[in-house]
């Protein structure tokens, strides 16, 4: 059972480690922020992180997330829909560079309140059968463990969001002339032929699939924080807080087309 199916079932959608040296990095996020592929430019394919499925042993423990009380255990109560719900008059394009802003520091926030644990994960897995593997420049599969994995994903991410290529902060062919923008030449929207995500806020074509390759690695965070964190999680008293932020990631993700439950296995 992949691991979305399994907490799906259950949220409903509506209501450096210290003292050792990390491995060389394969293919390290760089300034440009490239991954997996050695070129800055461009998106990372689905095929830059790998996942390997185990064989399950049989009578494996019913995971603690999907087990009551914690499963219903929420800040929030509602519909988390319409907190995700494009707003009237704004662009698609800035909603969805907002909310992958927010949700890239907020996983952050969680994932450090588990480094003291996670520094003896052994691999990046999401429960018994799943590992998430890295992909060397030898396109090669490697595991790695997870706080170096999550570590490598957190500098990509944080390179793309702040690669003015890809997420854009000025308005489109502006230069700035004594702290006054100037348009100079045809904005995205002005231009012919194809449209996108974005396009009319200034968005380049690569946005939006930028996007859903930075939701993909985030999942893998979460899929790791449950099914290896989730006990230290509760003993932090912060399991209603980890499962509202969940399940406001998967609504936004469904809502905005950035995720899928194929997830776990990609």
């Amino acid at each position: 059972m992949s691991f979305l199916n399994s907490i799906g079932r259950k949220f409903n959608p509506d209501g450096k480690r210290k003292g050792s040296k990390a491995p060389p990095l394969p293919n390290m996020p760089g300034s440009s922020g490239s991954f997996g592929s050695g070129s800055g430019n461009g998106t990372p394919s689905s095929s830059s992180s790998s996942v390997v499925n185990r064989p399950v042993t049989q009578g494996v423990a019913r995971p603690l997330f999907i087990c009551k009380p914690y499963v219903n255990s929420h800040l929030l109560k509602g519909n988390f829909k319409t907190i995700v719900v494009l707003p009237k008059h704004v662009d698609q394009g800035e909603w969805i560079a907002l909310n992958t802003f927010e949700f890239y520091e907020y996983i952050k926030l969680f994932y450090t309140t588990t480094l003291e644990f996670c520094v003896h994960c052994k691999t990046m897995s999401a429960g018994p059968g799943t590992d998430y593997y890295w992909l060397g420049t030898d396109r090669q599969p490697r595991p790695l463990p997870a706080a170096t994995y999550i570590e490598y994903v957190l500098t990509w991410i944080n390179n793309r969001l702040t690669d003015e290529t890809v997420f854009p902060t000025r308005p489109p062919n502006s230069i700035n002339t004594g702290g006054q923008t100037q348009i100079i030449g045809a904005p995205h929207a002005a231009q012919g032929g194809q449209t996108w995500v974005g396009k009319e806020a200034g968005f380049p074509p690569t946005f939006f699939p930028s996007c859903q390759a930075i939701f993909k690695q985030m999942f893998r965070v979460f899929a790791h924080i449950y099914h290896t964190h989730f006990v230290n999680i509760v003993h932090l008293s912060m399991e209603a807080h980890l499962n509202s932020f969940f399940a406001h990631f998967i609504m936004f993700s469904r809502v905005s087309s950035l995720a899928s439950l194929s997830y776990s296995l990609c």
